[in-house]
């Protein structure tokens, strides 16, 4: 039995069920976890709809509009008490925070939560929701959150080695106590957790270590015993009997598809080039070690779920230019072209998610967009180009939250997501009603791509850049535009019932067509436009905009009676920094 400042902690058989299944090398049945989810569906859980998953908070389908405090920002809570109601103000939902193994366990055995506590309460006072990330063995390959009991007892818990037998300043994925060790302390925060906030559902998730693998070297020789020896059998299972990625595919097929043999034997020598960073360097080492993270953090992730298990996802340390291979990037971690492995080695993990500090965020989380996994995005730039790829996530790649980085280091005036999370406030039930479905697309524009193709409904729709209806008239009428384009513009369309559409977003205009012509009907304009929120799943308006205010296709001071074709009908924003939200319904003529 191990003391605790708060409360009694028994380890004993969970202890024993979690080094059982890392010794024998065989991937947790995943029927077992997902029957102790269905026994536990009145906690935060995942459920499906259409081709991906929801998450379910107080047994209602909850969209998380969230933000990232700084690594260190939560250590204190005199630190915090006062930035609690400034989050409030951004229009955020959740707030996703950092708990720290070396400041919940600075005696081995003796727990002190009171920090934890002041974080549930600071933000449930907020009437917010919270994720909480396990700063764990691991944060950004780095082991620096551990324990000091743990830094100075590198016999008991090992450092990762490179092939020059050099101590890395990360501790081993091979380190068996050090998994026990991590894994006892997450399950009593799990408890503790299960036991202070299930009832009010504060924390929603929790994330599993950070950014984990190996930097400086593509693999741990710590293992080298392991890498040298026959890939377990519950690799080469998964091999045989599923349909695997094509990056997975391809090195095994040119192998020879072998189902015996060292890893090496198994999946061929490695291609060592690193001057183009798409090229996947080092991969068989890669896959090495994604196997021995993988197991880790399921084991970790299974101890926790043990006591109280609400969803569980890892993130990633993306490849990217300048980063390009292994132990550029850590490798080891859960990037893209490793998923399979990290999918059959850690069943307890629900979610497999990357943060994104590059340009082309949505093409980043298409690469994630596997079935089976559901993606957040627990960190991204926080600046005002993400409040768009948020509205294009939200709108076509049905993710269940969005958090960008750094969420407490601006006031909610300067903050770029302060409007537009209002703007998603008003419409986040209507988002999750319409995700998995084809009525619902994001835009997203730039000087690169200033205009987006699509259908939606009854129509045929084009979303041009530029800030007004004003400027797309004046220049059809020959006279010059004097608005600048802006860099950045996006938003959601959704389709909520025949002719009629809810926008959100600003920048951009729209025009539709019908797919279908009408000959009896061959004109198209708007009908109605409005301004409001959703509450209860009923559209209130705030203002009805059908005068000079409607910078639509039916003419007033915002259309000055231009049309460039009666076949078309085109809305778009008013000219202010606002994000806007607003309902609109097309009709016929003739």
């Amino acid at each position: 039995m191990l003391k605790m400042k708060n409360r009694l902690f028994i380890t004993t058989m969970g202890f024993i069920l979690i080094v059982s299944g890392l010794n024998a090398q065989m991937p947790i049945k995943k029927d077992r976890l997902d029957e102790v989810g269905r026994k536990n569906s009145m906690i935060p859980h995942l459920q499906k709809k259409g081709n991906s998953k929801q998450l379910i908070v107080n047994e209602k389908p909850f969209l998380i509009l969230g933000g990232e405090l700084h690594n260190s920002s939560s250590s204190n809570a005199n630190y915090m008490r006062p930035i609690w109601e400034q989050l409030k103000k951004k229009n955020l939902n959740t707030v996703v925070a950092p708990v720290y193994w070396e400041l919940i366990e600075p005696t081995e055995g003796e727990f002190d939560f009171s920090l934890v506590d002041s974080v549930i309460v600071g933000i449930r006072k907020q009437n917010l929701k919270l994720v909480i990330l396990w700063f764990g063995t691991w944060k950004n390959g780095y082991s620096t959150y551990v324990p000091s009991w743990v830094k100075h007892d590198s016999d008991k818990y090992p450092y990762a080695k490179d092939k020059n037998g050099k101590n890395l300043q990360i501790l081993s994925a091979f380190g068996e106590e050090t998994m026990k060790a991590d894994a006892r302390a997450f399950k009593a925060l799990m408890k503790h957790i299960k036991e202070f906030d299930q009832k009010e559902q504060t924390v929603i998730m929790a994330q599993i270590e950070n950014e984990v693998g190996l930097f400086y070297s593509p693999r741990d020789y710590t293992g080298e015993k392991l890498y040298q020896s026959e890939v377990p059998v519950g690799v080469i299972n998964y091999l045989k009997n599923n349909k695997l990625q094509p990056e997975l595919e391809k090195v095994w097929k040119a192998n020879g598809s072998k189902t015996k043999g060292n890893w090496e034997e198994v999946f061929g020598k490695s291609d060592t080039t690193t001057t183009d960073w798409k090229n996947l360097s080092f991969l068989t080492e890669e896959l090495f070690s994604a196997y021995h993270y993988a197991r880790f953090m399921s084991a970790v992730a299974e101890a926790g779920k043990s006591e109280y298990p609400i969803p569980m996802y890892v993130n990633a340390w993306i490849k990217q230019p300048k980063l390009g291979y292994p132990g550029k990037y850590p490798s080891g971690g859960p990037v893209p072209h490793t998923l399979d492995f990290w999918r059959l080695a850690a069943p307890a993990i629900d979610m497999i998610v990357p943060d994104i500090y590059i340009s082309g965020a949505n093409e980043v989380i298409e690469t994630y967009r596997r079935e089976g996994n559901p993606v957040f995005i627990p960190e991204i730039g926080h600046n005002s180009s993400s409040t768009f790829e948020a509205m294009y996530a939200f709108g076509s790649q049905e993710i269940i939250g969005f958090s960008p980085f750094g969420i407490d280091d601006m006031t909610p005036e300067e903050d770029p997501f302060t409007p537009a999370y209002k703007a998603l406030s008003k419409v986040k039930d209507v988002i999750l009603k319409y995700q998995s479905t084809d009525k619902m697309v994001g835009i997203l524009l730039d000087k690169n791509k200033p205009i987006q193709n699509f259908n939606l409904g009854d129509y045929s729709i084009q979303a041009n850049i530029g800030k007004t209806i004003i400027d797309f008239n004046l220049v059809f009428a020959g006279f010059p535009s004097k608005d600048p384009k802006p860099e950045v513009a996006g938003g959601i369309l959704i389709n909520i019932g025949k002719d009629e559409f809810i926008l959100i977003g600003k920048y951009f205009n729209i025009e539709l067509k019908a797919k279908t012509p009408n000959p009896a009907m061959p004109f198209l304009d708007i009908e109605v436009m409005e301004e409001g929120y959703f509450e209860n799943d009923i559209w209130k308006v705030t203002r009805r905009l059908n005068g000079d205010e409607s910078f639509t296709s039916m003419g007033g001071d915002a259309g000055f009676g231009f049309k460039k074709d009666p076949s078309m009908a085109a809305v778009a924003f008013p000219a202010t920094e606002e994000f806007k939200v607003i309902r609109f319904k097309v009709f016929r003529y003739k």
